[in-house]
């Protein structure tokens, strides 16, 4: 006898919410279907491994049929079926629930960030009335009665006895009609199905078969291929692979296993450059499939590129780029986690902000930048090709944390080199400091060249000191983040500054500067508004001047900071000109420094032939091309 019940009064409204608000992809109909089947199959195993014999073993199936003529899908599994009071309660939850109570659960969920309704069986069936305007379920517990459940999923529902031969529950779709809008018949086609199960339901554990078409070559009577003939053969197809790459033993899969499987889901032309099984067993329980590309992808710097790795929840697709699972300066890390633990909403579709898949992505972090780190040190010109490719990313770690993450990153850093023609990390810059050193010294500009030729560098190199060169503009922000590597502060090799001269050093700048007085006062008052000081430096040798900077803003940093798009207010770095006392130039300066007209009118002479020394732009080159001119009129007169 059919029993028909009737929804509560807002069940239609419940129903809309639920197809047209939290569900935004009408195709996942077919995952929740295929996961629900998952979830009967798994405990109709346990029933059954529980039950002393009394339940046999099946061998596990899910299956789906199609129906172009009427218009159906069809899901069976022969799982573990349900009683008629287990469909009421599953497959009735709006109507149990009550209209208030389930739109509370809803915002409570939201609210708290704790429901978690996998394999729950009834929420997620629901999602079928986004492609179906009728929905029947067939159903059978162990040695119980069948029922079937039907529903246009407005008013009412209904439940009546009927005659089933096995175990399991049976889901047939009856779907809508196609629009302008929506392609219903679509999911009547072989093929989409077939990319919707590798899509979202490759790795669930049970195959997933159905008959499907191919064409065959055709066969004469004695059993040979005939050339050129073919025809449409139907065979029972498992539609899913079943054991994901991620979940075999790591011993048993090959580089090409991994490389392939990385191409393929990926869509990259080029092997990866590293790749990371993270398997986790513990409080938090999850396995990943990491890669790290060999190449940036076309669109990394771009506004459209999406971060984030795949998930799986117990071998169901979840979501394609789960941005929470990995930081932004990692975010050309390519890969995927399956988790059973990560809570969900009642779509799959909006992640949690669980403390579980925080805890998930801290440590997958750590896992990419120890697997970087261990590369560094085991086949240094593989990672040198990573560093060029992704380094600055590891450098906007630091910076973009504000050093929070120095001890995690600071091992990961290469450099290029003064005294060495290669890259070096800070550890090896540190081993091979002399004893008396006090700082890591480094110099920044716009490539590796323009930075050995600066003035300032002249002294590093003549006292065998080294140099970390930053040739990129994130460099010296990131430095500033470090602030220090192990107890060693970094020092800008353009900071004016004497602290680590020795005594004798410092008593002959004193010295110089007292006896010139009037030659800097009067450099310094005809530069005023270009530089703040002007002093007798410590750190040239052959060059004549130099132009360093004040504890702050760099002159490259200046330069970054005001290309910057938005930057109407231009930063100005506090600029030092810096006379070589042994330098002939200054010794001809020194020597008419009480002629004032004349040692100002040249003074921007000083400070452009600095600037062209730090590869920078002359202001006015026409005047200081005038300049020049007369000083080479008045030479060759004498």
């Amino acid at each position: 006898m059919k029993e028909v019940k009737q929804f509560q009064t807002e069940s239609k409204e419940l129903l809309n919410l639920m197809i047209n608000s939290i569900y935004s992809n009408n195709e996942i109909f077919l995952r929740e279907l295929i996961s629900n089947a998952s979830d009967a199959i798994d405990k109709y195993k346990y029933a059954s491994l529980t039950s002393d014999g009394k339940i046999p073993l099946v061998d596990p199936e899910i299956r789906i049929s199609l129906d172009k003529k009427n218009r159906t899908i069809t899901i069976s599994d022969n799982g573990i079926g349900m009683n008629k009071d287990e469909l009421i309660n599953n497959l009735g939850t709006i109507a149990r629930s009550g209209s208030k109570d389930f739109v509370n659960k809803i915002k409570e969920a939201k609210e708290k960030q704790d429901l978690d309704i996998i394999g729950q069986f009834g929420v997620g069936f629901y999602s079928a009335f986004m492609v179906a305007n009728k929905i029947e379920v067939r159903t059978k517990a162990y040695n119980e009665q069948a029922y079937l459940f039907a529903s246009e999923g407005e008013d009412s529902y209904s439940i009546e006895e009927i005659s089933k031969d096995s175990n399991g529950t049976e889901i047939t779709l009856y779907l809508k009609k196609s629009s302008k809008e929506v392609d219903y018949d679509s999911y009547l086609e072989e093929y989409q199905i077939k990319s919707l199960v590798k899509k979202y339901s490759d790795y669930i554990r049970y195959p997933i078969k159905m008959i499907c078409t191919s064409s065959k070559q055709k066969l004469d009577k004695d059993g040979k291929p005939i050339e050129g003939e073919y025809e449409d053969v139907k065979e029972d197809t498992t539609l899913n692979s079943m054991i994901p790459l991620w979940k075999k033993n790591k011993n048993e899969v090959k580089d090409e296993d991994l490389n392939n499987f990385y191409k393929e889901k990926f869509m990259d032309y080029e092997d990866p450059l590293i790749s990371l099984f993270v398997r986790v067993d513990g409080k938090i329980t999850y396995d990943s499939l990491l890669y790290i590309p060999s190449h940036a992808p076309y669109d990394l710097y771009s506004d459209s590129y999406e971060k984030g790795l795949q998930l799986y929840s117990k071998g169901v697709f979840i979501k394609d780029k789960c941005s929470e699972l990995i930081p932004d300066y990692l975010k050309f890390v390519k890969g995927l986690v399956d988790s059973p633990d990560l809570n969900l909403n009642i779509s799959r579709e909006i992640l949690q902000q669980s403390p579980i898949l925080k805890k998930i992505s801290e440590n997958v972090e750590k896992k990419v930048v120890e697997k970087l780190i261990e590369l560094k040190k085991t086949d240094f010109d593989k990672y040198v090709k990573f560093w060029e490719a992704f380094g600055e990313h590891i450098k906007f770690g630091i910076y973009s944390t504000y050093g929070t993450k120095k001890d995690l990153l600071q091992d990961a850093l290469i450099f290029h080199s003064l005294l060495k023609d290669k890259y070096i990390s800070l550890a090896e810059y540190k081993e091979a400091m002399d004893k008396k050193q006090k700082y890591i010294y480094y110099a920044s500009g716009e490539t590796v060249e323009a930075i050995k030729l600066l003035p300032q560098i002249e002294k590093y190199r003549k006292d065998g000191v080294d140099v970390l060169l930053l040739d990129k503009k994130i460099d010296e922000f990131a430095i500033m983040m470090l602030r220090e590597y192990e107890k060693i502060e970094f020092k800008s090799i353009s900071n004016e500054s004497t602290d680590d001269l020795s005594k004798e050093e410092k008593e002959k700048v004193e010295s110089l500067s007292a006896s010139n007085k009037r030659l800097l006062d009067n450099i310094k008052d005809a530069l005023k508004g270009e530089v703040d000081d002007v002093i007798i430096s410590n750190k040239l040798v052959d060059a004549p001047v130099c132009v360093s900077t004040k504890e702050g803003l760099s002159l490259e940093m200046e330069k970054t900071l005001n290309e910057q798009p938005g930057s109407e207010e231009k930063v100005k770095a506090q600029k030092v000109l810096e006379i070589n006392p042994d330098h002939e130039l200054f010794n001809a300066f020194s020597a008419i420094q009480d002629q004032d007209d004349l040692v100002k009118e040249y003074a921007s002479v000083l400070l452009d032939e600095a600037m062209m020394l730090e590869g920078r732009e002359v202001k006015d080159k026409k005047e200081f091309v005038k300049k020049l001119n007369g000083l080479m009129i008045k030479a060759l007169a004498k």
